[in-house]
């Protein structure tokens, strides 16, 4: 939605998870319509390397993501898709 959302929630993981790489998509035109983007939250895609997550499984990932952003949720963030991987994992 806004250049401003968006850096307020890379700011946001950045301080919580220190990520080798990060890529965070608007995908909020694609969801106009939707009952939940009528709440003004966007949808993002997230993709997501931080050392935080070796030996975490899927949901421990998504966990530390989440609070990282946990007050933006439902309001600012309506949905967000993430893929989080360790830097050993990357290709």
């Amino acid at each position: 939605m806004s250049d401003a959302r968006l850096d307020k929630i890379r700011e946001r993981l950045q301080a919580a998870l220190g990520p080798a790489d990060i890529a965070l998509e608007d995908e909020s035109a694609l969801h106009a319509g939707h009952a939940g983007a009528a709440s003004g939250g966007g949808h993002y895609r997230l993709r997501i390397s931080s050392a935080k997550f070796e030996g975490l499984n899927l949901v421990m990932r998504h966990r530390l993501v989440y609070d990282s952003v946990a007050d933006m949720m439902h309001k600012e963030i309506h949905a967000l898709a993430i893929t989080a991987v360790a830097p050993s994992e990357r290709n």
